[in-house]
């Protein structure tokens, strides 16, 4: 069965995200000072086959912990759905 698997990845809140601050200033320079706390990531999509859900959700968590994210700065979930 082929899978597709939507994963985001963003800075753990902890850490500053320079892009998110410097969007959040630009903001307010075009007079939307309303919206604040702007955090910025990636978006990644990509299809797995596999023979069950399971075993898709496996190796796409492996691909996150092992590639596609990095642990010690970043976060990440994922939704998949058959493709």
């Amino acid at each position: 069965m082929k899978f597709r698997a939507e994963i985001d990845v963003m800075p753990h809140p902890a850490l500053l995200d320079p892009q998110g601050k410097t969007v959040t200033h630009s903001l307010k320079n075009i007079d939307l000072a309303s919206i604040d706390n702007v955090r910025i990531g990636k978006h990644i999509t990509l299809e797995v086959e596999a023979d069950n859900e399971d075993s898709a959700k496996e190796m796409v968590d492996t691909a996150c912990k092992k590639l596609l994210a990095n642990p010690i700065m970043e976060g990440y979930t994922f939704e998949l759905s058959q493709a």
